[in-house]
């Protein structure tokens, strides 16, 4: 279902600087491609696998091939050079080269310890505090598997099974996103050299082949691929302005990747396993970065109850382009759970504010949360466009905000002065 706005109109002679910058802008970015960059051979990672499957423990060896982007990243300091004029425009466009920018440099150091300062530049480290709070994103990884791991007796009865072919998910997503978004809008096709379970972009979403999956990966991948990421690119694409917005740059994936998960949240499609899931990676960048190497990272995502290919697949992200003798670490998967505290807190904040307008604008495109707030006058103005499609959660406005009103009153409730006898008291 998508909802209903106006004719984009042409552009202001004014923005047509901008314009200019934006397609600029992605064309010098063309050619980076950060995960197909830093990612191993499936045919290796299958062998190594078996081998772990066996206990034979040796550290993969990987080799990358190094991209020169020396021309591409002069172009993005011009670029950075011209949009520094004051306009929220402008200042989206520079930061966006420049995040651009110091992506090139983190892949002109693939298969070294550079990889990591740059990574940490555009991913944020496990330890970065939480705004509002005076605990870390290292901190709510922590919780959130300790809750699982003491919830696990607990969820042991759920019947949740991966019997799911990935042909058949593949033909069932296919019927629903031709029923939202349009006959023939978003293809789903099966890669069997995809790493990851699933890959979304604007009009093809990928599934990982040879493997089974569960009704709940099923609800992840409709609400945090379809109806986040390809949307977004969707309704990025419809900007007459500013293009890029189709694009996901480094500096907009913890918004991305935070408000992906959060529309699980709001949607009933994470369950606890996947919040651990996300967590137990936090906890892995912090112990490569702190001297595990490979294997080590393997172990410990294998004692606290992977599969020995997940387990692998885990350690890999972790070690993505980097060495794996321990130090080094892709801090990529550092965002999942910061984006999502961070969407949180902001969904709340605009409840609180009485701005569902915002919300809506974090739909439109590729943006921050500061670039929505930011990039209001524009929207306003009709030069950025209203989002085309907003998510099925989002389109029942009074769900959601009963939702967020109830967090934000419950969260005035202190649990440290709770104890089990008021709760059974009796009147």
């Amino acid at each position: 279902m998508n909802t209903s706005a106006d004719a984009p109109a042409a552009i202001p002679p004014e923005l047509q600087c901008y314009a200019a910058l934006d397609k600029r802008l992605l064309a010098a970015v063309r050619g980076i491609n950060i995960l197909s960059t830093v990612s191993w051979p499936a045919s290796l990672e299958d062998r190594m696998i078996e081998e772990y499957g066996r206990g034979q423990y040796a550290l993969p060896e990987v080799s990358y091939k190094v991209p020169d982007f020396s021309d591409v990243r002069k172009e993005l300091q011009a670029i950075e050079a011209e949009a520094s004029d004051g306009d929220p425009l402008g200042e989206y466009l520079r930061r966006t080269a420049e995040s651009w920018r110091i992506a090139a440099e983190m892949l002109e150091a693939v298969g070294t310890e550079g990889v990591t300062a740059p990574s940490i530049q555009l991913y944020g480290r496990p330890g970065d505090s939480i705004p509002g709070s005076d605990r870390s994103n290292l901190d709510a990884a922590k919780y959130f598997v300790e809750l699982s791991d003491e919830l696990g007796a607990d969820l042991q009865d759920d019947d949740i099974t991966a019997n799911i072919p990935s042909d058949v998910l593949r033909a069932d997503l296919s019927t629903a996103l031709d029923s939202f978004f349009g006959a023939g809008v978003i293809s789903v096709e099966v890669d069997n050299d995809l790493t990851a379970k699933a890959a979304a972009g604007a009009t093809r979403i990928r599934l990982r082949g040879g493997m089974r999956f569960s009704q709940y990966d099923r609800y992840q991948l409709l609400n945090h691929e379809a109806y986040v990421h390809s949307l977004t690119a969707l309704n990025g694409r419809a900007q007459p302005l500013l293009a890029s917005l189709a694009r996901t740059s480094p500096r907009v994936t913890a918004t991305q990747e935070g408000l992906a998960v959060f529309a699980e949240l709001m949607s009933g499609a994470i369950d606890i396993a996947r919040l651990k899931r996300i967590s137990l990676r936090i906890l892995a960048i912090d112990m490569a970065l702190n001297g595990a190497d490979f294997v080590e990272v393997y172990r410990f995502f294998n004692r606290c109850g992977q599969s020995v290919g997940d387990s692998f697949h885990s350690a890999q992200r972790v070690f993505r382009g980097v060495p794996l003798t321990g130090g080094s670490a892709f801090a990529k998967d550092n965002v999942y759970l910061s984006g999502l505290l961070d969407v949180h807190t902001f969904f709340r904040w605009a409840l609180k504010e009485r701005r569902m307008d915002l919300l809506r604008y974090l739909f439109a495109g590729k943006l921050t949360l500061q670039d929505v707030m930011n990039l209001e006058p524009h929207f306003l103005s009709g030069a950025l466009v209203a989002p085309r499609w907003l998510p099925p959660w989002m389109q029942h406005v009074h769900g959601l905000a009963g939702k967020l009103a109830f967090s934000l009153f419950i969260n005035r409730i202190r649990m440290s002065k709770v104890e089990a006898e008021t709760l059974s008291a009796g009147v």
